[in-house]
């Protein structure tokens, strides 16, 4: 029993991380409906603000928790900063063009940003090592359960994320805005919504998060390269899938979900299947469920 209550802190200590990733794929597809592949590359680049920018605030802030959220807004600034040139650059010049055309372009994207972070002069295509944020220790121990710092830490700062996500999208003006545009793009313009601000702010606010969940991955997984954002992209995108991409609540349990099945699988299995697990999920909710647990049913051309 004590194995099992382990192995679900461990996944939901995952999932968090999944969770701040899932969020900016479904709110990019809530407003513009379209799957931003380019979103685990954006991840991976905010660990990467981190890895640079953190001798300069260490030796301005000192080291521990203070320096740790100054890198950790950093690579939310950051990150946030990339969506909105990505979405302005890529995405914005072919709006009104089939969506097909945007998803290709998105996979393009992708691939940019992990081929040019390879080479020598950007970030190069070897792993690098995380600098230590903040010094790890066990917060409780006992009665076969262990709870680390660090998982503390990422319960506390994606959870808190979570609710001044929620907070904007359902208690702010700009947040009213992006749901009128969710709902109907062209409606939204006609009634006076500056769209093209929305859809820089959802992006700006998604890849933020991207980037905030990159600080928290590279605290736990201190070994970053530029292939990084591949798989903790693609998961995060099944987590969204399952709970109903565009479906804010849903993307969050979706993400819980596939980073609790992860690690069962891992604990009880074997690692070797972990990856096949979370694809396997992906498969069986498009076959029997393709609006996810928590979406809407819906016809959708692409």
């Amino acid at each position: 029993m004590e194995e099992f209550l382990q192995q679900v802190i461990n996944g939901l200590s995952l999932g968090a991380i999944y969770a701040l990733i899932a969020l900016g794929y479904t709110m990019i597809y809530g407003v513009l409906r379209f799957i931003n592949f380019a979103h685990g590359d954006v991840f991976m680049v905010g660990a990467y603000i981190g890895f640079f920018v953190y001798p300069f605030l260490s030796e301005a802030l000192g080291t521990g928790y203070l320096t740790a959220i100054a890198v950790l807004v950093a690579a939310m600034l950051g990150c946030g900063l990339l969506g909105v040139v990505i979405e302005f650059l890529a995405y914005r010049p072919l709006r009104n063009r089939p969506k097909l055309t945007v998803l290709i372009t998105a996979i393009g994207v992708s691939l940019f940003l992990e081929y040019t972070g390879q080479i020598d002069f950007v970030f190069g295509a070897d792993y690098k090592t995380y600098p230590t944020l903040v010094e790890r220790s066990a917060v409780f121990s006992g009665s076969g359960l262990s709870l680390g710092s660090d998982q503390v830490i990422v319960f506390v700062v994606a959870i808190g994320l979570m609710l001044l996500l929620r907070v904007i999208v359902m208690n702010t003006k700009i947040g009213t805005a992006m749901r009128a545009v969710s709902m109907n793009l062209g409606a939204a313009s006609l009634m006076g919504i500056n769209t093209n601000r929305v859809i820089s702010f959802t992006f700006f606010l998604g890849s933020a998060l991207a980037g905030a969940g990159a600080t928290l991955y590279a605290m736990s997984y201190p070994k970053i390269n530029p292939l990084m954002g591949v798989l903790p992209g693609l998961k995060a995108f099944v987590a969204a899938v399952l709970g109903g991409i565009g479906n804010v609540p849903g993307a969050v349990f979706g993400s819980f979900f596939i980073g609790t099945a992860e690690t069962m699988t891992a604990g009880y299995i074997s690692p070797t299947f972990r990856d096949a697990i979370v694809f396997g999920i992906l498969i069986l909710i498009l076959i029997f469920k393709p609006s996810g647990l928590l979406g809407k049913g819906g016809v959708e051309k692409v």
